[in-house]
């Protein structure tokens, strides 16, 4: 059940990245990754109080607020790198943020079984590739440094929802998405800008932000299931399915070290399912 919920949740993310970037080319990103957040906790807000998870213990708060920090710090660092290199170079980096949970699960004691663990590497190199490494041409520090460092945002993000998860994962995501909200907010009210959002804006936004915030849920449920090292993996093949999507729907073509990496992240899902 774990391997399907985090599996679930890599759509999910994937399919959000893609509507993301596609709103991204009518709007500033940073008004799109604010916009989303806030239409992510309404969402998630709302869960909290019809289930009632707002009156349980606050043992999820700072994995929440922790989360919610690291993943805004991801998120400001990716559209920096992208900004200063490109996405061949900036997108594969940021895709190895999964080993950070993977490490973190390992050193925790966890012990995936070879064929699993085969599965995961194999997986993993898939979501590189599939990311479209661009494997000629030099690269300038900068964004070589920020997509690091939101790589390792994005990764310790993922292990503190899972950590969080384990008091409450409804709370643990609108604490996060809370966090995010303020911090994006405020730079709004610095910069004394929304980014040129409108109300036609509600609609894509809304989609976007529920999607990520259903796939962080999703993935909240599947490491209190399964092994975080095998579910972190899993859930981080969201490049996968956008460009997955950007062939069906753009109709871009796929690389052959895209193909590659595709086909190594089936490969690696069967590998882990089957151990």
């Amino acid at each position: 059940m774990s391997v399907v919920l985090a599996l679930l949740s890599s759509v999910l993310w994937g399919t959000s990245d893609f509507l993301g970037g596609l709103h991204s080319r009518r709007r500033q990103a940073y008004a799109v990754v604010a916009g989303s957040q806030a239409c992510g906790l309404l969402a998630i807000a709302s869960v909290a109080v019809l289930t009632s998870a707002w009156r349980g213990p606050l043992g999820w708060l700072p994995w929440a607020v922790g989360a919610g920090v690291a993943g805004s710090a991801g998120l400001v660092c990716f559209y920096a790198a992208l900004a200063a290199g490109t996405m061949g170079v900036v997108s594969p980096i940021a895709a190895l943020g999964a080993v950070v949970p993977l490490l973190v699960g390992v050193l925790a004691g966890e012990s995936p079984s070879a064929l699993a663990l085969s599965g995961i590497v194999i997986a993993l190199a898939g979501a590189v590739a599939a990311s479209g490494p661009e494997l000629r041409g030099g690269a300038g520090a900068r964004p070589l440094l920020l997509a690091s460092l939101a790589g390792v945002a994005f990764g310790v993000a993922l292990t503190l929802i899972a950590r969080g998860a384990r008091a409450d994962a409804v709370m643990t995501l609108t604490g996060m998405r809370l966090t995010s909200v303020v911090l994006f907010g405020s730079a709004a009210l610095a910069l004394r800008t929304v980014g040129g959002l409108t109300l036609r804006d509600v609609g894509p936004l809304a989609a976007i932000g529920c999607g990520d915030v259903a796939a962080n849920l999703l993935f909240a449920l599947a490491s209190q299931r399964g092994l975080l090292s095998v579910t972190s993996v899993l859930g981080s093949l969201y490049p996968v399915v956008t460009v997955l999507l950007a062939r069906a729907v753009l109709h871009e073509r796929l690389r052959p070290v895209q193909q590659v990496g595709v086909t190594g992240a089936l490969l690696g899902v069967v590998l882990v399912s089957m151990g």
